[in-house]
């Protein structure tokens, strides 16, 4: 049986914020961490082939892997912080890729995944009803991640367009890598149809966070 594409989009947050007590080197550390366990969960549904994308956003939004990489080759360049925090012009940038095309029709539902310690600086409202009047993303799996206590936890909330899903929170280091692991695996979900074959399956909780000994010598943000 073919197997049928994943595409998996990450939405990352380059704003100047985020060079604060390391929270960028921190957020490039963990997602370099987590591809051998994104490459594990792609190997355990053959059905499935993954592959990857990153926006990163601050004054604007550009492609940082333009291309829809397969996992056995996705390697991770460092992002670097300047500006803004323009999550609107990440939205459409990635509202363009959901579009059939360049999405074939028979792909399975994507992933998005974002991850933002701030507050948008532009007209995000606009940048998601670009996303949800695709047809692709109003079928996505969605997770969100926000850094640190100053990050708009409701309009993350709002960009998962599910009451019942929470955005993740990290705090500091330990818990920003064990967010990063749990998101990079979220295409578990978009390759888990339905009973009725529509969409994906239901997105589950991420486990609890386990903390280290540690824990008190990490930065807090």
């Amino acid at each position: 049986m073919a197997s049928r594409p994943v595409h998996f989009i990450w939405l990352l947050d380059c704003s100047g914020s985020m060079s604060i007590n390391g929270k960028i080197a921190e957020l490039n550390f963990a997602i370099r961490e987590a591809i051998p366990e994104m490459q594990q969960a792609a190997r355990s549904n053959p059905g499935a082939t993954l592959l990857i994308r990153a926006v990163s956003f601050a004054s604007g939004a550009s492609w940082h892997i333009n291309d829809p990489t397969p996992v056995d080759q996705f390697t991770w360049e460092d992002l670097h912080t300047y500006g803004g925090t323009d999550m609107g012009a990440a939205f459409r940038l990635a509202a363009g890729a959901l579009q059939t095309p360049p999405m074939p029709q028979r792909a399975l539902p994507p992933v998005l995944a974002l991850v933002s310690d701030g507050q948008p600086t532009d007209d995000w409202r606009s940048g998601l009803r670009a996303i949800d009047d695709t047809p692709w993303g109003k079928r996505a799996v969605r997770v969100a991640l926000a850094i640190g206590d100053d990050a708009d936890k409701s309009m993350l909330k709002e960009f998962l367009a599910n009451p019942e899903l929470e955005p993740l929170h990290a705090k500091n280091p330990r818990q920003l890598a064990a967010a990063i692991r749990w998101m990079s695996t979220a295409v578990k979900q978009a390759s888990t149809p339905r009973a009725d074959g529509d969409g994906a399956g239901p997105m589950q909780a991420p486990p609890p966070v386990a903390l280290g000994k540690d824990e008190d010598e990490d930065p807090v943000w």
